[in-house]
């Protein structure tokens, strides 16, 4: 359930350490205006994602500038089945208690998938998440209109995303799939795949046969720099700077990034299967 609170009882929550805050708000509304120091900053578009990474071990306050993103932000998350919510009336404008400025991160789907979003098939079609854990990505290409098929051989992250999935009425199908061994996909099937952080070299190939003519391949995971950072060190789980647009081949590469993101060393390709192809 959702309860409001006024200003005063939001900072004395806040200051007491008895809520996570979630600010729905854009970025630049973020940053230019303040927040509420350590605010996690998922926008209200984005939010269903949330609900396979967003912390339930306290009550979330959800705000957004006026009151009014953050009452839609509500409902989903408690439909999604958040049972401890806590509304902020009238939005940060009426939040009298420390602000912070700097930028932060968007708390829930990759940078990668925000950054490609305008790649995205205009024809939603079907999806295929490779690898989806609890459902983040599968969650949020389901809003967008995308049929979802999600695939991970962790049996209590599938049985949250189908749970989650049905509160929402959003068409996510699960399949508990051991992608390590040599998996059958179905061919010239998806108008988009996702892989995030997952790398399994032999199941490439497979990855792009599944791939409709016209449709794209989002990628990105570890490189050989995170060994550094921590886990994954195995080099099974990490690739060569430049190694990934070939193993994408055949398909044409639209666009890459290698670097540090959201604190991991990854590398990551927009990859496309030209209209018509074989």
């Amino acid at each position: 359930m959702t309860r409001d609170v006024d200003p005063a009882e939001a900072l004395r929550l806040v200051a007491a350490g008895s809520v996570h805050v979630l600010d729905v708000r854009t970025p630049e509304e973020y940053r230019r205006l303040g927040h509420v120091p350590g605010a996690i900053l998922l926008p209200v578009d984005l939010v269903v994602s949330g609900a396979a990474t967003l912390p339930r071990d306290r009550p979330l306050l959800v705000h957004c500038e006026h009151g009014v993103r953050s009452v839609y932000a509500c409902e989903i998350l408690e439909r999604a089945g958040f049972d401890d919510l806590v509304h902020l009336t009238g939005g940060l404008a009426t939040w009298r208690g420390p602000r912070a400025y700097e930028e932060a991160a968007i708390s829930g789907p990759s940078s990668w998938l925000l950054a490609t979003a305008d790649l995205l098939p205009r024809e939603r079609g079907r999806a295929l998440d490779v690898a989806c854990g609890r459902g983040r990505h599968a969650l949020l290409l389901a809003a967008a209109g995308f049929a979802v098929d999600a695939v991970d051989r962790d049996e209590a992250a599938l049985a949250f995303l189908r749970a989650t999935a049905d509160r929402l009425e959003l068409p996510v199908s699960t399949a508990h799939v051991d992608l390590e061994g040599a998996p059958s996909l179905e061919r010239d099937a998806y108008a988009l795949v996702a892989v995030f952080h997952y790398l399994h070299r032999p199941l490439l190939p497979a990855l792009v046969a599944s791939i409709a003519p016209g449709g794209l391949l989002l990628y990105e995971t570890f490189t050989v720099d995170q060994a550094a950072l921590g886990k994954p060190r195995d080099p099974a789980h990490l690739l060569e700077h430049g190694e990934l647009a070939r193993l994408v081949a055949p398909l044409e590469v639209v666009r890459e990034r290698d670097g540090l993101h959201e604190d991991r060393h990854v590398a990551a390709v927009a990859a496309r299967r030209p209209p018509g192809r074989a």
